[in-house]
């Protein structure tokens, strides 16, 4: 095998063109196309296909490409081991996937105790869709994905869903949104949650898991409040409330954390509105130190 070809090949992936790949490696596009179908000669199959304006891996191509990520990848440590000396094969790799309806401080306070355990590994997240995180995590480019939901139940690949823990739900607002409503917070606070009747609301986008409980829960209490923004991004929704669009629900195990850092207030906690945590993985019995880590912390101490 040409190695030359299939690093060329693995950065047209990364770089989703041909174009954009040939401008990075300094080669023109008839050249780069050249090497890479001698690449695809030798292997015998085709290894990319057209996706629109760009490129995408075949099937054979995507199996190229996990060995190439961990080839390149040895080839960036044995670069960062010669220049200080140190062998840094000694450190294991924790790749963790999160889905983008995940809470960013959820996210952060689930994963910090994996990244404390023994021995110290280095972590990579990545953020996305459930879908495209569980086929990721199917193939063993991901070591855990954390998520709102459970595996979904027609999913053809064993995984397995470890239940972190759950969390009542509260609802925030700027003062300034309180004054321009004509509130007091002791007045919202008492009301609560018939006072979120006279406010504007922010909500979850639709792929959140909790949009469908919010929506439900505000019907329970004869609630309808005008609806002024959603959000597929949690930390946005957040900036906008701070900035006085809305009132936006969030987990009250980040009560403190969320009115210090948005300069927010809570006008109250729904015991019956909550939202769950997942860790997904390969294991049904955990056995990877910085998954047992998570769990442990997030079932005994942060959702307890």
């Amino acid at each position: 095998m040409n190695y030359k070809h299939l690093h060329y090949f693995w950065t047209v992936v990364h770089t989703g063109s041909i174009a954009r790949a040939s401008e990075q490696l300094h080669l023109t596009p008839q050249t780069l196309s050249s090497q890479i179908k001698q690449l695809e000669a030798r292997m015998g199959q085709s290894l990319l296909r057209k996706a629109g304006r760009g490129l995408e891996p075949t099937e054979a191509g995507r199996l190229v490409m996990q060995y190439a990520d961990g080839i390149f990848a040895l080839g960036g440590e044995l670069e960062v081991a010669l220049r200080s000396g140190k062998d840094g094969r000694q450190t294991p790799l924790f790749r963790v996937g999160i889905t983008d309806s995940v809470p960013k401080s959820v996210a952060y306070r689930v994963v910090e105790p994996g990244i404390r355990s023994e021995p110290l590994p280095r972590l990579t997240c990545t953020q996305g869709k459930l879908s495209s995180l569980l086929a990721e995590l199917a193939v063993h480019r991901l070591d855990l994905v954390i998520s709102e939901v459970p595996v979904p139940a027609n999913l053809s690949v064993r995984l397995f869903s470890h239940a972190l823990g759950q969390t009542s739900v509260s609802f925030f607002v700027s003062p300034a949104l309180l004054k321009k409503g004509g509130l007091l917070l002791r007045d919202a606070r008492k009301r609560f949650p018939a006072s979120l009747q006279t406010l504007p609301l922010l909500l979850p986008g639709a792929e959140s898991a909790l949009r469908g409980r919010l929506e439900g829960w505000l019907v329970s209490h004869g609630l309808a409040p005008q609806v002024s923004g959603e959000f597929n991004d949690s930390a946005l929704m957040k900036h906008f409330g701070r900035e006085g669009l809305g009132v936006f629900a969030a987990p009250t195990v980040l009560e403190a954390e969320i009115c210090h850092q948005y300069g927010v207030v809570s006008m109250g906690a729904a015991p019956d509105l909550r939202e769950e945590f997942y860790a997904i993985s390969i294991e049904r019995r955990i056995r990877h130190p910085a998954i047992a880590a998570i769990t442990a912390f997030a079932r005994n101490e942060l959702f307890h």
